[in-house]
């Protein structure tokens, strides 16, 4: 199994980011595809507690008892 590496705080700010590019993809239908890509990665790795990027750079947010 993986270690987590999204903290508590991170995962709040992804669940804010994607629902603000959920609202985009609604006023902005140009763009739909792409926001609701977006939206759904960061509500997936926000709920998931993994972030393949962060895996890539070193990066981790979540304290070591969360782990």
């Amino acid at each position: 199994m993986m270690k987590k590496n999204v903290g508590k705080k991170d995962a709040m700010i992804r669940y804010g980011i994607a629902v603000g590019a959920l609202i985009g993809a609604i006023l902005l239908p140009e763009y739909r595809t792409l926001l609701l890509i977006a939206s759904a990665a960061l509500a997936l790795t926000a709920y998931v507690g993994l972030c393949g990027l962060y895996k890539i750079l070193g990066i981790n947010t979540c304290p070591l008892d969360q782990q």
